[in-house]
């Protein structure tokens, strides 16, 4: 993953999934887009080897009992959709479904690109593998980017994320801010469970870290076997 994850490589994925002018690369509804994630397993995932919609169904669930609103409770039920690229992906481009496939752009932590690798990353001994590492204009504390520019500045490893966000407001969603930010950036640890970027966030995104992490609990501690069992 941090070999691969560049600023190149995340503008070449913007222009490969763009939704700009109705652009799609296949229209369907909610309950079609889960029956093709029925067979997906997250390799990348430490603390379940279940369908990746089990984990979607389990995360829903637990917000619901605690009394979240609806909104919450459906980002719970959505936030992993993304990983549905690898229906177009490949394995050069790290999205491929299947035990022995490579997922790299499809799940695990995210960080931002165009600016040096903070060492909260996981495995921070592989930063320098980066090739944007090697760049001067890239590699350091602010690199591309200007100081407090916000979150919305920043530029995340290419991942399921940033794929449903952009899949959600394509479709003109009514999911809030809040929501929308936990789908964009759940994966982002390094920021929102390690702080690291504060020199590059506003003040006023504070709060809406506050609320990814809020939603973060539900991912990652909702991991169990036993199935979710749905009533129609």
């Amino acid at each position: 993953m941090r070999l691969n994850h560049t600023v190149e490589f995340y503008e070449r994925m913007e222009v490969k999934y763009d939704f700009s002018k109705g652009q799609c690369r296949r229209e369907m509804t909610l309950t079609e887009a889960f029956a093709e994630l029925e067979d997906y397993v997250d390799v990348s995932d430490p603390d379940l080897d279940l369908p990746n919609l089990v984990h979607l169904l389990q995360t829903a669930e637990a917000i619901r009992k605690d009394g979240h609103p609806d909104w919450m409770q459906l980002v719970g039920l959505l936030h992993d959709i993304g990983k549905i690229m690898f229906l177009w992906g490949s394995r050069e481009e790290g999205q491929e479904s299947g035990a022995d496939g490579q997922q790299w752009s499809l799940g695990g932590d995210t960080f931002v690109v165009g600016c040096e690798i903070p060492d909260c990353v996981v495995f921070p001994q592989f930063n320098k593998l980066n090739p944007d590492m090697q760049n001067p204009k890239l590699n350091t504390a602010h690199g591309m980017y200007e100081a407090h520019c916000g979150l919305d500045a920043l530029k995340f490893a290419w991942g399921h994320d940033e794929y449903a966000w952009r899949m959600l407001v394509a479709n003109n969603t009514s999911i809030p801010q809040a929501g929308l930010d936990m789908v964009r950036y759940h994966s982002a640890y390094p920021m929102h469970d390690k702080g690291a970027y504060k020199h590059l966030l506003k003040p006023e995104d504070e709060e809406r870290l506050e609320w990814i992490t809020i939603f973060n609990k539900y991912d990652l501690y909702t991991k169990v076997r036993c199935r979710v069992k749905i009533m129609i």
